[in-house]
């Protein structure tokens, strides 16, 4: 409740990178449908998507999830999250800056993506997919 004040005070903005809103702009417009798997309660999602420094980016999203679907380290809450949007693991894209979290989603079947912003260095060979930035994404 004192989130939701805060942001629609205009006290709070969400911080997302410089590129992130506009490739999920471009993303959207291409027509993949675009969804939240976060520790934070939908909520809370839709008050930091809603609250933005880009704007309100909740209309991009098609869904969101949080914990109740079950822990970020299990393949079973990936395997939950592909059921909810009625996809094939195999076609989904998972985007995470924790390895745990992308090896539970890569056991589920799902594509991933580890997100390493400078000043972390992209690793000689990566667990998964490593990605400096949104821009470098192609999904």
């Amino acid at each position: 409740m004192i989130w939701r004040e805060g942001y629609e005070a205009g006290d709070y903005r969400a911080h997302v990178y410089p590129e992130v809103a506009a490739r999920l702009r471009a993303w959207r417009a291409a027509g993949l449908r675009l969804y939240v798997y976060s520790s934070g309660s939908v909520p809370a999602q839709k008050l930091f998507f809603g609250y933005s420094e880009a704007g309100d980016l909740t209309p991009l999203f098609a869904g969101y999830f949080d914990t109740e679907t079950g822990p970020k380290r299990e393949p079973a809450s990936y395997e939950k999250i592909a059921a909810a949007i009625g996809e094939q693991p195999a076609h989904l894209l998972f985007l995470s800056d924790i390895v745990e979290e992308l090896d539970a989603a890569r056991a589920a079947g799902f594509r991933t993506g580890w997100l390493l912003r400078p000043p972390q260095a992209l690793p000689a060979q990566p667990q998964h997919p490593a990605y400096a930035d949104f821009n470098a994404i192609t999904p």
